[in-house]
């Protein structure tokens, strides 16, 4: 979102009378953002920086939703940028906004809402105060908890106002909950389901006539808000539910979807996840590479957990499953860079043991499933699974059969996340023809093949193949990963 720390100054009106000689006129919120995104459209810019896979499905339907001045639901699994969007909808505000200095609450100076803005006018006219009002704090948010009430997001009348003599009718007498504080803004509520239903009849009004009213009294105030939610499907267990009638008054319910493809998945990942540790103020700390078919590896392990029939479909498996597992990823292989004292390391299939911790609590098991150490194992199933899948993208197990001919004689070669690139080639070299057939997988990679980095990574990927393809035996102790016939 842009902030205040890269705005340009505010424009220097600071009356009404300087606001009418700049041709100022009075715009709802829905209309700005219509006239904005046209503007947008025509010069070909992007909407929503920095949301990949969305372009062909999720965002024409938000377009068309600001095109037509809807309000805008949000629905979704989680993980899958609800968050993020609302978040970027501040964007397509005007940068500046003029609005009456010194109300409670942010006001048109030349179309007012509320009576003391309009009385304001009134008695100074062109000499009307008014101040700036930056985009950035024209959007609220707000996360939809079972304790929130009418008061936290409408208001409620305040006794000490009104025991100073002033009319229950007067929306003087009102300490002014969220909704009302962001006139001439945009107001974001996260996870309606999660609002009690008497809350959400509450917003009726607001949503359908554009006014609140407060405790029976007749309080009006036509407010000039966006109201966009985020939600997860209806049927996600221990969630509430959109009661029908709110669901009737919002205007676009828009999709989300998780990633198409793996591309696409890939590059969500290396675009939020944190990889690149070695820089100018941490020279010291080692250059973590992760290769692409380890990459590959993470975003088929998410893929296939949300195609798993062990895992509850309705609760989903987070992109942010994905991004933790790319950070852990890197974090293994740095930690074997900084004990070897390697300043560059790259990521090997012994790393995916440790993503496991990363996706813990990411995905919800199906109840006969849920069981002490179920998690881990199903984890850790999948993962395998996806470097079966990977691999084959790239090579057939049959093609290195002949590495398995060693193990016959019952060698065992130990591997392990600790164990630096150069002592893993060392030890490869024990095993008639596994460096070579490295080598050659390296370069079916995209990798390096004189490189001792990549040998080693592709050696254990070749090595975790013909296990996965139950050509070679595993064990896992504390020494490492032995792997034998």
């Amino acid at each position: 979102m842009n902030t205040l720390d890269n705005a340009s100054p505010p424009p220097a009106a600071a009356t009404l009378g300087r606001l009418r000689e700049t041709g100022y006129v009075y715009r709802s919120v829905k209309q700005e953002l219509r006239d904005n995104v046209i503007a947008r459209l025509r010069e070909n810019k992007e909407l929503f920086p920095g949301v990949i896979g969305y372009d062909a499905t999720v965002l024409p339907q938000v377009v068309h939703a600001i095109l037509a001045r809807h309000d805008m639901l949000f629905l979704g699994l989680r993980g899958q940028a609800k968050t993020r969007m609302l978040r970027q909808l501040p964007d397509l505000l005007d940068e500046w906004l003029p609005v009456i200095d010194g109300l409670d609450l942010p006001d048109d100076p030349v179309a007012p809402m509320t009576r003391v803005g309009q009385r304001m006018l009134d008695e100074q006219g062109d000499d009307t105060p008014i101040r700036w009002l930056h985009r950035s704090d024209r959007y609220h948010e707000k996360l939809a908890t079972p304790d929130v009430t009418i008061a936290d997001l409408i208001g409620e009348i305040d006794i000490v106002k009104h025991a100073e003599g002033r009319y229950l009718s007067d929306e003087s007498t009102m300490h002014f909950g969220l909704i009302p504080r962001t006139n001439r803004g945009i107001f974001a509520l996260n996870e309606l389901p999660d609002l009690s239903p008497r809350i959400q009849v509450g917003l009726f009004n607001v949503l359908e006539e554009r006014d609140v009213q407060i405790r029976g009294y007749p309080i009006r105030l036509n407010l000039d808000v966006c109201m966009v939610f985020s939600a997860n499907p209806e049927d996600y267990t221990n969630r509430g539910r959109i009661v029908t009638p709110l669901k009737d008054r919002i205007g676009s319910v828009v999709r989300t979807h998780y990633p198409k493809t793996t591309t696409e998945a890939m590059s969500i990942t290396r675009s939020n996840a944190w990889l690149v540790r070695h820089n100018d103020d941490a020279p010291t700390v080692p250059q973590v590479v992760i290769p692409d078919y380890l990459a590959q590896v993470i975003e088929e392990t998410v893929q296939q957990a949300r195609t798993s029939p062990h895992i509850n479909p309705a609760s989903g498996v987070s992109v942010r499953t994905s991004i933790a597992s790319a950070e852990t990823l890197a974090s293994s292989a740095e930690r074997r860079g900084l004990l070897s004292g390697e300043q560059r390391v790259m990521a090997r299939v012994c790393d995916l043991a440790h993503v496991v911790a990363s996706c813990r609590g990411k995905v919800e098991l199906m109840l006969a499933e849920d069981g002490q150490g179920s998690e881990d194992k199903l984890l850790t199933s999948l993962i395998g699974e996806a470097v079966k899948e990977v691999f084959a993208d790239f090579a057939d197990p049959d093609e290195f059969e002949s590495i398995v001919e060693p193990f016959e004689s019952g060698i065992t070669l130990t591997v392990g996340d600790d164990v630096s690139a150069a002592d893993e080639v060392a030890s490869m070299r024990h095993v008639d023809g596994l460096l070579d057939a490295a080598g050659d997988l390296a370069t079916r990679l995209g990798l390096d093949a004189k490189d001792d980095q990549a040998l080693a990574s592709a050696g254990e990927f070749l090595l975790e193949a013909m296990y996965v393809n139950n050509r070679l035996s595993k064990h896992v102790n504390a020494k490492g990963t032995g792997y034998r016939r």
